[in-house]
């Protein structure tokens, strides 16, 4: 299963009854103008939400009331889109990947690049009836998790390479957004937003290019990467971004600096 794809498949795709879209558009613009047989769902509902961690992974409790929504199940394909460039239809990627359903995909560029291919839009929420409430929803697949543990047991591993995906003046603790400033040791520094192409309605920019920047910071297929910003927002966008790409084993972390940043414990530079 493809983790990106584009908005010409995604149309040829529309009737497929074993298709689901997702909306995570934030922008008062785009809340009500939606992809026929899309369904809305807010980022609120794909994160823990509690302070000072809001990126952490939600109670299975919470996760069962979005699978519900979602009307998860066995053989459903799930197309999460947003308006801001992928990070929030990422993040719900990753999480349906974290409790095992893998067959879900992001929509390259979202509504910006839908609409410039010119496909229509309903204006109408839809009401979605399912004939079974599918799916326990737990973490089964922590292939796709670091935690504060996982990444402080390795930090010393060559083969372990961080990849901070923030600004650069949060990355050199410049802009501080928890107690303390820096970066995890030995991470490098791509800030996210590097990796969308701004000419073409916030799509990915193309592989080429996406492979140099990566490669220029040293980072290679048979590392295993670990992504993470603030909240893992960001840094789902450079989760799916590398898994595009062939990565193979990258994980993200929930926690990311709102965690790290904010324990005593933790090193930093």
């Amino acid at each position: 299963m493809q983790i990106v794809i584009d908005s010409k498949t995604l149309h040829a795709r529309l009737d497929n009854p074993d298709l689901r879209i997702v909306s995570l558009c934030g922008s008062n613009e785009f809340r009500y103008k939606r992809i026929p047989g899309a369904i809305s769902i807010d980022y609120n509902e794909v994160i823990d939400g509690n302070k000072p961690i809001i990126g952490q992974i939600p109670s299975n409790e919470k996760l069962q009331r979005l699978t519900d929504r979602i009307g998860l199940r066995a053989g459903l394909h799930v197309i999460a889109y947003d308006d801001e460039g992928g990070g929030y239809a990422a993040r719900l990627a990753w999480t349906l990947h974290l409790i095992g359903h893998e067959a879900v995909s992001v929509l390259d560029g979202g509504i910006h690049a839908w609409l410039h291919d010119g496909y229509r839009i309903i204006t109408h929420e839809i009401d979605l009836e399912y004939e079974n409430r599918p799916h326990t929803s737990e973490v089964v697949n922590a292939n796709v998790l670091a935690t504060r543990d996982y990444i402080l047991a390795r930090l010393n591993l060559p083969s372990l390479q961080l990849l901070d995906v923030r600004s650069k003046e949060e990355y050199l603790g410049l802009r501080r957004l928890a107690l303390r400033g820096g970066h995890i040791p030995g991470a490098v520094n791509l800030e996210w937003v590097q990796a969308i192409d701004k000419k073409r309605q916030l799509r990915l920019k193309n592989q080429h290019e996406l492979n140099a920047m990566l490669s220029e910071l040293g980072i290679t297929h048979n590392q295993e990467i670990v992504v993470y910003c603030q909240t893992h927002h960001r840094s789902a966008h450079s989760w799916m971004m590398l898994r595009h790409l062939g990565f193979s084993e990258v994980r993200g972390y929930a926690g990311s600096w709102s965690e790290w940043g904010n324990d005593p414990d933790t090193p930093i530079e």
